[in-house]
């Protein structure tokens, strides 16, 4: 009982000195990820978190930030080389990093019964990508309600699938593990070949079910609230948003899946010895997984050289702004898109569902872009320099980092290419997943001082380009 009123006199002082404090939300959100990253590493190095010696700093720190950033690139053998507590660990780091900071500090300020002021409810809005701080603290705990109700049905029906194959309470685990890791977009699995084993690889149900997981957890939350809001009758129509959320990545899907199952169905180590069904099925399996998740049924690393460019494509615009995966976001890429077919039209606004996007809108999503191309060109371009690996494989690792996916080429046994990285090269995969998961917007705007706009405009100067 004292130890329990230590803790929560620990977390009283905590939030306060958050509160307090003179620094801004994004501040305070990337200190407070790096913070949960540390106290999992130093959990991950204790003696009963691995079932040999005691780990290293960077692999522990890999494992870590892998999970809290839910991307899923591994040095270690999750199953093999974590115990019990090692594995549970990685499990709440997924679950936190998959929720966000934010919504886990407001559910701690909640339990302690402290009010949410301005400062959370900034760091709120600044974690959930909302665009208005009217009812946050209920959208959050929308949040934490939708997450246990959807994790629960999908561990349900895995622990029921996995029961053919084991005991009761492994399943149980095993079904709870991978439903918290696809919903979260995090990739890990306690399978040492992810679910590449020929029994899960064309099931139907544990593809479907994981799947689900990921697109639910990948469209955003801002979606599900747009969408109950409607249910309630508070609106009559979706928002733009929402409808641009939903169709970019139904046709990201579609593209996804005709694109690699064209690339690979003449392969022999991949989709060429399966019946068309399989292949199709691997090939949807892959096109969702490849854009937030992670997960793989096959071996990525003998998928063919025009199979990984169109999967770096697929990372690189990852999920929805509001959900738990990484990338761009779908509403990011169909922004450009239709900028770039406004400008080729002749057309001043670009619009979207009898909606003009605001030029602000537009701007900030060319400035995401070449800021995660940046990103990956720049580090792609640091390893190439320091780690004896082929070009490709390397920018597949970084993109998959940047874009908090977990998919890897794979470094010949069950761990990533990461594996096989130097210790810094292993460094500089943890910035990426780091920055990958706070979105290089976020980055930027925290590393420039910002001004304020002046109230006096130059002459407009006219610039040959093209």
């Amino acid at each position: 009982m004292e130890q329990a009123l230590t803790y929560r006199g620990v977390a009283r002082k905590a939030l306060d000195w958050v509160r307090e404090s003179r620094y801004t939300s994004t501040q305070i959100v990337i200190g407070a990820f790096l913070a949960m990253i540390l106290v999992g590493t130093l959990l991950l190095m204790l003696p009963y978190a691995t079932t040999g010696p005691r780990i290293r700093f960077v692999d522990a720190l890999f494992t870590m930030t892998s999970a809290i950033c839910v991307t899923g690139l591994i040095v270690l053998d999750t199953p093999k080389d974590f115990t019990l507590f090692g594995q549970l660990v990685i499990l709440l780091g997924m679950q936190i990093g998959g929720l966000g900071y934010s919504a886990t500090a407001t559910l701690l300020l909640l339990a302690l019964g402290r009010r949410i002021g301005l400062r959370e409810r900034m760091m709120m809005m600044e974690v959930l990508n909302t665009l208005s701080m009217e009812g946050l603290v209920r959208f959050v705990k929308v949040i934490v309600a939708i997450t246990l109700i959807v994790e629960g049905i999908g561990a349900a029906i895995l622990t029921a699938r996995f029961s053919f194959e084991m005991d009761g309470l492994r399943a149980l685990y095993f079904g709870i593990f991978h439903a918290v890791s696809a919903f979260n977009n995090a990739g890990f699995s306690l399978f040492s070949e992810n679910l590449a084993l020929l029994a899960y690889r064309t099931d139907l149900i544990v593809n479907l079910t994981i799947t689900t997981l990921i697109v639910l957890g990948g469209i955003g939350f801002l979606v599900y609230r747009d969408v109950l809001e409607n249910v309630r009758g508070q609106r009559f129509r979706l928002s733009t948003h929402t409808k641009l959320a939903v169709l970019v990545s139904v046709l990201l899907i579609a593209v996804g899946t005709v694109g690699i199952w064209a690339f690979e169905v003449q392969n022999e180590k991949t989709l060429a010895p399966m019946p068309f069904g399989d292949q199709v099925l691997v090939a949807y399996f892959h096109s969702i997984s490849a854009r937030t998740a992670g997960f793989s049924t096959i071996d990525v690393g003998a998928v063919a050289t025009p199979t990984l460019y169109f999967l770096i494509l697929l990372m690189i615009i990852g999920a929805s702004p509001g959900g738990t995966g990484g990338g761009i976001k779908t509403t990011t890429f169909g922004i450009i898109c239709a900028a770039i077919w406004a400008t080729l039209k002749g057309r001043a606004d670009v619009m979207m569902f009898h909606r003009r996007i605001p030029q602000e809108i537009v701007h900030k999503a060319f400035v995401l872009s070449a800021l995660a191309f940046g990103l990956v060109t720049g580090f792609t371009m640091i390893l190439s320099y320091l780690e004896n690996q082929k070009f490709i494989r390397i920018m597949f690792e970084v993109a998959s980092a940047a874009g908090t996916v977990g998919l890897s080429t794979g470094d010949g046994g069950v761990l990533s290419l990461s594996a096989l990285f130097s210790d810094f090269g292993r460094f500089i995969i943890i910035i990426t997943m780091f920055l990958g998961r706070l979105g290089p917007l976020t980055v930027g705007l925290f590393a420039v001082k910002r001004h304020e706009d002046l109230h006096y405009r130059y002459p407009e100067a006219r610039v040959v380009i093209g």
